[in-house]
């Protein structure tokens, strides 16, 4: 064989296993892509069902009352398929506190609550006081802020400013505010407007 023919075969062979080659990969990496896709339409249904009904729940929590109400309310959300986020329930441990500087537990609470506002779809609020708690209401303009749905409500009756039962800085953010000063009504009015709407 020729010598020219001879480099002619070496190129073609060389060319020949760079294009073998390179379809391996290409092929793995085609794969790869598929099996990436799969997990992502797997993690996809697995959130459907969560999809914009992430809630994060604010309002006063500092003694058994409260409480006990905010609980109530939570678990007829939850009962409804909403994910909810109550910071008496799901918020940073107490024990952890401990120890920790007042510039400490500012920045751990706030990071903690603005960062699950912000992963919220929904901000559900207890109006309930002589005022709305001032932390829910830094929250709720958070959440109104960035565009998330926001409802509220009230049994407390002290609150009138002006004729109005609420500042219109905070009933101007809601999509719907629940009132009743019975506490068991509102619960059931909650519950019935949660099984004919989505909030």
């Amino acid at each position: 064989m020729k010598k020219g023919s001879m480099k002619l075969v070496k190129i073609l062979a060389v060319m020949f296993l760079l294009t073998f080659v390179s379809g391996c990969a290409g092929n793995q990496k085609a794969a790869e892509s598929s099996a990436a896709a799969e997990t992502r339409e797997v993690k996809t249904e697995e959130n459907k069902a969560a999809e914009g009904k992430k809630v994060y729940f604010a309002g006063p929590l500092f003694n058994h009352a409260e409480k006990d109400f905010n609980r109530k309310v939570v678990e007829i959300l939850e009962e409804n398929g909403y994910q909810v986020f109550l910071p008496q329930r799901d918020g940073i441990e107490a024990a952890l506190l401990e120890g920790k500087s007042e510039e400490e537990l500012t920045r751990m609470i706030f990071d903690l609550d603005s960062g699950e506002v912000e992963k919220a779809d929904i901000i559900f609020m207890n109006l309930d006081g002589r005022v709305p708690d001032e932390g829910a209401c830094v929250e709720l303009g958070i959440a109104f802020g960035k565009g998330k749905r926001c409802y509220g409500f009230k049994t407390d009756t002290r609150s009138v400013e002006l004729g109005l039962d609420l500042n219109p800085m905070i009933s101007g953010c809601m999509n719907r505010i629940f009132k009743n000063t019975d506490g068991d009504a509102l619960l059931e009015e909650i519950r019935k407007y949660l099984a004919e709407n989505n909030l």
